[in-house]
């Protein structure tokens, strides 16, 4: 049974769910709560201050009017009813400082008024002023009127209990958490159902990584989405294709180059214990050391090639560009290919432009693709062929063609000609020339391709074309294959 940390991705989404809802949550409880107090507090207190300033003029009247104790209550019932709010008038002495007794109150049942009477105090030298503070052990909105605005002799008192507003507010309060609640755990429940989704299909993944580190690479993940999961699974399975495809070419490689190696190995040793157990006469012996010459020749070459394919794998080859005059190289090879040319009855012939075709190149590792071309037209071509190489500058590209009139090669071997160990024919060979050719053209920013049509064969290689005035023995520069 797989154990679910607090590190593992399902129980951080979880926590991101309920961590980015509890916010969520907090902030409304924080902002809208306080907020929503404050609206119901000020509306209370506008109407107050409505209402204060309708009847403020009726008790001026009254008190210039002079009337009476019971007249005066009957006038401030009269104003609580009509501003909905309680109603108390307070009487100034002379001299002093704060309200200093009750003249009439709308709510005598509830008893003396009670508080500190600050903002009825803060009105005793003139003017109005609204607010909230406690009365009778109650929060209320409170509008205090001077009367008269100047030096008064009144005040009067417009009060209103807080009570609905604040049982309206604790109301919301408590829908806000219960509704809090119910969002923390439906965000719980759809955190770990994600979480349990994307866990699932990261398992996936892990189990099929597994089986890639295993070697297994037939065992695709399924594509259900189109999110970055659905495409890292896309391009997952891309990964195991072609891991499936380096693993099979690997193998071959191995395949091949055993065999490749193995040929000539026991062939060597079979002519020594030839050479060990018997005395054969001078021509057989003779023939025994030209066999065991062009075994040794394979096996270096063999090896030579292994070597280079090592080297451009790991990076360890270093490629110097310069200028690189193509023609002078394909007489070089000619020359160097001449004899060869000769035992098999097939004419060379090198075509050079009237203006050198300067290449930015490697001159070495040119040297050994052509080599390569021209070794392997020979050796797939029949007895008696033509082999020509040809080099021109063609759209700032310096080329050359290394072409035979053998037989057309068919469309199959020409898509795989390139591989390595590939061997389109019955010819004996490792099947790496053109493979480490591509390679090395390609790593001089080259490119090779073929032409192949019925009784004509033609391999290309193009570079970066080198500046005319650039001389042959400029300051390289270096890259590593």
């Amino acid at each position: 049974m797989r154990r679910v940390g607090l590190n593992s991705v399902r129980s951080r989404l979880v926590l991101l769910f309920f961590v980015i809802t509890a916010a969520a949550v907090g902030f409304v409880y924080l902002y809208v709560v306080p907020q929503l107090e404050s609206n119901l507090t000020t509306q209370k207190i506008s109407r107050l201050q409505e209402s204060g300033s309708d009847q403020e003029n009726r008790l001026r009247r009254a008190m210039a009017s002079g009337l009476g104790q019971t007249e005066l209550r009957s006038l401030v019932d009269r104003i609580a009813q009509a501003s909905s709010s309680r109603v108390t008038l307070l009487g100034v002495r002379e001299g002093s400082a704060a309200p200093s007794f009750v003249i009439a109150d709308s709510e005598p049942e509830l008893g003396p008024v009670g508080g500190e009477f600050e903002i009825a105090t803060a009105v005793s030298g003139g003017g109005s002023l609204a607010g909230v503070e406690s009365i009778d052990g109650e929060r209320a909105a409170t509008v205090a009127l001077a009367i008269p605005e100047s030096d008064p002799t009144w005040v009067a008192l417009f009060s209103a209990s807080l009570a609905e507003v604040d049982d309206n507010v604790d109301l919301i309060r408590r829908q806000i958490l219960i509704a809090g609640a119910i969002a923390l755990a439906l965000a719980l429940a759809a955190g770990f159902l994600a979480a349990r989704a994307h866990s699932q299909r990261l398992r996936r993944l892990e189990e099929a990584a597994q089986k890639v580190a295993d070697g297994d690479f037939a065992t695709p993940i399924p594509v259900d989405s189109s999110d970055e999961l659905g495409q890292l699974a896309r391009t997952f399975n891309e990964m195991q294709v072609r891991l499936a495809e380096l693993d099979s070419a690997r193998k071959q490689f191995i395949a091949n180059a055993s065999h490749e190696l193995r040929t000539p190995i026991f062939s060597l040793g079979g002519f020594i214990e030839l050479l060990d157990e018997e005395d054969p006469d001078p021509e057989v012996r003779a023939e025994f050391m030209r066999t065991m010459r062009e075994q040794v020749q394979r096996l270096t070459k063999l090896t030579a090639d292994l070597l280079d394919l090592s080297k451009i794998d790991s990076g360890a080859m270093e490629i110097q560009l310069r200028s690189v005059n193509l023609g002078e190289l394909a007489r070089e090879a000619a020359r160097e290919f001449g004899p060869a040319a000769d035992q098999r009855g097939s004419r060379l012939e090198v075509r050079t432009p009237s203006t050198a075709a300067l290449a930015k190149a490697d001159p070495d590792r040119t040297r050994q693709v052509i080599r390569i071309l021209l070794d392997n037209a020979l050796a797939h071509s029949p007895d008696g062929t033509k082999v020509t190489v040809t080099t021109y500058n063609t759209n700032s590209r310096a080329e050359l063609t290394v072409s035979d009139e053998g037989p057309e090669i068919p469309k199959r071997t020409q898509a795989r000609m390139f591989e390595r160990f590939y061997t389109g024919d019955a010819v004996s060979g490792s099947g790496l020339g053109l493979a480490i050719a591509r390679e090395l053209v390609q790593r001089m920013d080259g490119a090779i391709t073929v032409t192949s049509s019925k009784g004509f064969n033609a391999l290309t290689i193009d570079f970066p074309q080198a500046r005319a005035a650039m001389p042959l023995g400029h300051e390289p520069t270096q890259i590593r294959a």
